[in-house]
């Protein structure tokens, strides 16, 4: 049995197990092979013949939120603790602030359908005798994270839950987003800087919380948590697809797919909040149609690639293009990738380096596409190779929100990949070479 028959035994099984009928999932499955072949892409093919099955899952498991109901997490986890009054709580002295800091939670955008990750802290000052166990205000947070989302909102539900289910002397939350903010496939070539993340940070209280302006205790939590300040910002920076300033003529069976998906989710798609979400998601997933023309570099590529000359000389010496930014979509979950590329290469005297240019116009063609890491490494290398002569070694590091956004919630990870020609591929010294001038490299998604 095959690795992929494995894995869709597995997922039946956790269906099942979890009380999610086959049938319950079917209409996603069937609105992803629409929007796939909207893109122009083959549902058969080897890399995208499970994708249906496993955005299903990811979908399934991103929004089970909207299954659960945070009474069943509170019922058993309350309890006793003397010296806390009734009413008074930290107001008179008595009791105490409670803060579970740095939970990391991740949700999707409703107005993009693309996830966001969350650095939730959460505070309250314990009243009428009881306490609630730590590890359930994760839980419950977690509720309101696995459902279609806006920073300000799942602060607002997390905080009037906890509040409602635990009576306390008064609830805080402070929640620090960050939001994949891709370029379009246009867009890349001209802004080299783009910064790849839009952040917000947002605040909710109640009770003792609820003046922020006035309250000594709101000063106390934040200052637990080592900032001083938790402003909202205005929504209008929020969610990077707002930014479009019309939307064009779009494929009806792609919007009708993702209406369809999110109605399967549990969703209203006339909900005033989601009604152009799907005409947004659209335009974003056309960043990466296939296309089934050859190399469609800039011009100082196909320059290049006519006016090189493989005879470069002799004494050879090592050349980079470091930190090349990229951005890409899996072709697994349909979720995005981002990252960067380094590029090693050997050049001789009187021979002229690639320029940046032409280097991080390769990395988008290959990014703008539905992929995989391990193919975009491979793709990168083979291309400038042709160019700049076979002695080529490229790594690539990335952040993908796969890991963190279908139940692995690997937050923080990132994943390297290597690929190395002529010299490099015999040579142990030549890509250590290369590998000690890589500089650090941290992702913040």
């Amino acid at each position: 049995m095959s690795m992929g028959s494995l894995d869709e035994g597995h997922y039946d099984e956790e269906l099942r197990n979890n009380g999610v009928s086959g049938a319950e999932t079917r209409e996603i499955e069937e609105a992803v092979r629409v929007l796939l072949e909207g893109l122009g892409e083959d549902c058969n093919r080897e890399g995208l013949r499970k994708t249906p099955l496993r955005v299903a899952k990811a979908l399934r498991e991103g929004t089970r939120g909207y299954k659960q109901k945070v009474k069943d997490i509170i019922a058993s986890a309350l309890f006793p603790e003397a010296g806390l009054e009734s009413s008074n709580g930290h107001n008179d002295g008595v009791g105490g602030l409670v803060v579970v800091r740095d939970l990391d939670l991740f949700s999707y955008c409703e107005s993009c359908l693309l996830p966001f990750q969350v650095k939730c802290h959460i505070g309250y000052v314990p009243s009428c005798q009881r306490v609630l166990g730590l590890s359930k205000l994760s839980r419950v947070a977690d509720v309101f994270a696995k459902r279609l989302q806006e920073p300000q909102r799942l602060a607002n539900e997390i905080c009037a839950s906890l509040q409602q289910a635990i009576k306390p002397a008064g609830v805080a939350i402070v929640l620090q987003c960050s939001h994949i903010h891709f370029p379009n496939s246009e867009s890349a070539l001209l802004d080299p800087n783009h910064n790849g993340l839009v952040k917000m940070n947002v605040k909710s209280g109640s009770g003792v919380f609820d003046d922020d302006k006035k309250s000594s205790v709101w000063t106390d939590f934040l200052n637990l948590l080592r900032f001083r300040a938790a402003d909202a910002l205005d929504k209008k920076h929020w969610c990077p697809s707002r930014e479009f300033s019309r939307m064009d003529l779009m494929d009806t069976a792609m919007l009708g797919a993702v209406t369809s998906i999110l109605f399967s989710l549990g969703e209203e798609p006339l909900r005033k909040e989601l009604v152009e979400t799907p005409a947004r998601f659209v335009k974003w997933l056309m960043n990466f149609k296939n296309s089934n023309l050859d190399l469609k570099l800039n011009g100082f590529v196909r320059d290049s690639l006519s006016s090189s000359n493989k005879d470069f000389g002799s004494n050879p010496h090592l050349c980079s293009e470091l930190s090349l930014s990229f951005w890409s979509q899996c072709e697994h979950h349909l979720l995005p990738f981002h990252g960067v590329v380094h590029i090693g290469y050997y050049g001789h005297n009187g021979s002229t380096p690639a320029g940046k240019s032409i280097l991080q116009s390769i990395v988008h063609y290959y990014g703008f596409k539905l992929q995989m890491q391990e193919r975009l490494t491979r793709q990168i290398a083979e291309t400038v190779s042709s160019f700049l002569g076979n002695d080529v070694m490229v790594v690539v590091e990335a952040s993908h929100t796969c890991m963190i956004s279908r139940g692995i919630e690997k937050f923080g990870s990132s994943t390297a990949t290597i690929a190395v020609l002529g010299r490099f591929s015999s040579d142990p010294t030549d890509r250590a070479k290369f590998l000690q001038i890589i500089p650090n490299s941290k992702f913040d998604y």
